[in-house]
């Protein structure tokens, strides 16, 4: 599995050169609040500030997304990934997906 500092929003990688450019690699994941949480978040809404049961299942999402790239850049053989980015679409109501995407490579430390 890649290094989660092997990833990076930039084009490039600090301290590193590309040797091999492997293409593009994703994860996604699909998901919705169950009923109980739906209940939960109306509650923080009547309140208001951070929707904290909402944040939660965001963060878990993203992170799901994020490890299923990692997950398909190993498989590919890249040891990093490059122009790393989010995007996020409703499936229909109260079902999201989300998408991790960027480029995998091979790079190699500069000396």
């Amino acid at each position: 599995m890649i290094d989660q500092t092997m990833v990076t929003t930039n084009i490039e990688l600090n301290g590193y050169r590309v040797i091999k450019t492997l293409g593009i690699v994703r994860g996604i994941t699909v998901r919705s609040r169950s009923i109980f949480g739906n209940i939960a978040g109306a509650f923080q809404i009547l309140f208001g500030g951070n929707i904290t049961i909402y944040a939660d299942l965001c963060e878990r999402t993203r992170e799901e997304a994020f490890q299923l790239m990692m997950q398909h850049a190993s498989e590919r053989g890249a040891n990093a990934i490059i122009n790393m980015r989010y995007d996020a679409n409703d499936v229909m109501g109260g079902v999201t997906e989300v998408l991790a995407y960027g480029t995998a490579v091979q790079v190699e430390k500069i000396n």
